[in-house]
């Protein structure tokens, strides 16, 4: 899909009281001047004025609309930025991070001048999320302002050489700064005119990994975005699988790292809705039960953390893989890959809920059946109450953290990520508790949150419509992406009340008719996913 190119003119906040002039360069070559907001720094009161838009109605109620936003008044260079010392809090081991306390850079700074560079020093703010502190997040110090990566990388050997640890970084990330290019993609759904249907899909099996464009051409998809965080190495789990809660046609198939964001469509997309999501499986037999705590994953390892019992945290922290010593785990009939094996035991229950055998762990599940692994506490507990012919029933529930459960039924699906960006009609990104960002640690997740990357977003405005969106980043095609605080901004200004961030960096694509229609920052091409959300027309349901 052919992007227009819209400039926006002299250097703007984050957030915008008036609306900016663009000036608009159209597919043929004409420049024109109008008055509409940039997406990622608008104000409440200044909505995007898709005008200015490449614009495509792929169905009723349906439209898609593409952009390239480019900031003439920015001039991001690549620079030299010394780490500073840190700890990782979950770890403990030594570490590095982009900001350090005033007092590290004063003396980083002495030091850097007498090994004879000119360093400077650049105050870090705390974006403005709802449960991080404010003010002052810390200082980064820098060496020069460079046309090209090879220059960087020259005066960081220099530095390295002299006992510092230093980085190669673009400066066009850095929220501090405009960003120069931003590529966007933006998926409007309206459910009241639109006759098919919005729904979160794994595919087949959901240790399956498959591309977005793959997945929405085998489906005869009219757009389709990538969804949750999954599993990407054979280390963390098995891939594919779900690092969060995913639900489709109405069945849980993995369960949620703490509480956290997720995208919820009923009746095939006709109610949706954001909230953060916990979930509880309880295993019971006869009068004696058990919780489980994953559903389709390798027994003792969690990606994504957030369950109880889980080690060093039951916390979500995002990208770090847990392990519990005692774990019992659920296997459905859409685990297609061979069952874990090692010690324990396992029952196999099925389609009513009796005992067909228990053993050793291992094998593969049966259509219609399910099957129960157990390690730890959870091994003897299995293996005391498991008898072939008798009864063991599993129960899932699912609450909202207002308390209220959320019932699922065949045309509903669940994807979730992390974290929330818009909560009735407010920016309320809760970055902290959903395990992104650690104030006490400013080594983990800086990159991901507080520099832009590329991103996947979805939502739903005031009027019901669905918005999913894609923000390029990385600089594949020129564009550096959204922090999470422009991604809110972002979703603000196209009118979304309720919003969650979806997985994004490599992972983020859209298609549109089945074809790619965005640049995947992944050097090999668009990235194999776990889940997607995809818009079906009724023909497909």
């Amino acid at each position: 899909m052919t992007h227009r190119h819209i400039r926006r003119t002299g250097r703007t906040r984050v957030l915008l009281s008036a609306a900016a002039a663009l000036t608009v360069v159209t597919t043929g070559g004409t420049a024109q001047t109008a008055q509409a907001s940039a997406p990622g720094r608008t104000s409440a009161t200044h909505a995007v004025d898709f005008s200015t838009w490449e614009s495509r109605t792929v169905a009723p109620g349906v439209r898609v609309l593409s952009a390239s936003l480019v900031d003439p008044a920015a001039e991001p260079v690549w620079t030299v930025t010394v780490q500073a010392p840190a700890t990782g809090r979950l770890s403990g081991a030594a570490t590095w991070a982009a900001v350090g306390s005033r007092s590290w850079a004063g003396t980083t700074r002495e030091e850097l001048r007498a090994s004879g560079f000119e360093p400077r020093a650049e105050t870090v703010r705390w974006p403005g999320y709802a449960d991080t502190p404010r003010g002052v997040m810390g200082v980064r110090v820098r060496i020069g302002s460079y046309a090209t990566q090879a220059e960087a990388r020259s005066t960081a050997e220099a530095v390295t050489a002299a006992g510092f640890h230093p980085a190669v970084d673009w400066t066009g990330y850095d929220a501090q700064q405009p960003a120069d290019r931003q590529n966007l993609n933006v998926a409007v759904i309206d459910p009241r005119t639109f006759e098919g249907t919005v729904e979160g899909t794994h595919g087949g099996d959901v240790t399956d990994r498959e591309t977005t464009s793959s997945v929405a051409a085998g489906l005869g998809s009219l757009v389709g975005v990538n969804a949750g965080f999954f599993v990407t190495s054979d280390a963390d789990g098995y891939q594919g699988t779900q690092a969060g809660i995913g639900a489709y046609d109405g069945e849980l198939q993995s369960m949620a790292a703490g509480s956290r964001a997720a995208l919820i469509m009923r009746d095939g997309g006709r109610h949706v809705r954001v909230a953060d999501l916990t979930t509880t499986v309880t295993v019971r037999a006869g009068r004696s039960r058990y919780a489980a705590q994953g559903i389709n994953r390798r027994p003792g390892v969690i990606r994504n953390c957030g369950r109880p019992g889980a080690a060093p945290s039951a916390r979500p922290w995002q990208d770090v893989t847990c392990h519990a010593a005692d774990d019992l785990v659920v296997f459905t009939d859409r685990f297609g890959a061979a069952l874990p094996t090692g010690s324990g035991s396992q029952a196999v229950l099925d389609g009513t809920g009796r005992v067909v055998s228990v053993g050793e762990r291992g094998g593969t599940v049966p259509a219609g059946s399910a099957v129960l692994q157990g390690i730890g506490t959870a091994d003897a507990w299995l293996t005391a109450h498991a008898r072939a012919g008798q009864r063991m029933d599993v129960s899932e529930d699912i609450r909202d953290t207002d308390g209220r459960r959320v019932r699922l039924s065949r045309d509903d699906s669940i994807v979730s990520a992390a974290p929330t960006l818009v909560r009735d009609g407010r920016i309320a990104i809760d970055a902290a508790a959903e395990g992104v960002v650690d104030p006490a640690d400013l080594s983990y997740g800086y990159a991901w949150a507080n520099t832009r990357q590329p991103r996947t977003m979805a939502g739903v405005d005031a009027r019901g419509r669905i918005v999913l969106a894609t923000v390029d980043g990385r600089r594949s095609g020129g564009s550096e992406g959204f922090t999470l605080q422009e991604a809110a901004a972002f979703m603000r200004s196209l009118g979304v009340v309720d919003a969650v961030n979806l997985d994004g960096g490599g992972s983020t694509a859209m298609a549109v008719d089945g074809a790619l229609v965005n640049r995947p920052s992944d050097g090999a091409g668009e990235r194999a996913v776990g889940d997607t959300v995809q818009v079906l027309p009724d023909r497909a349901r």
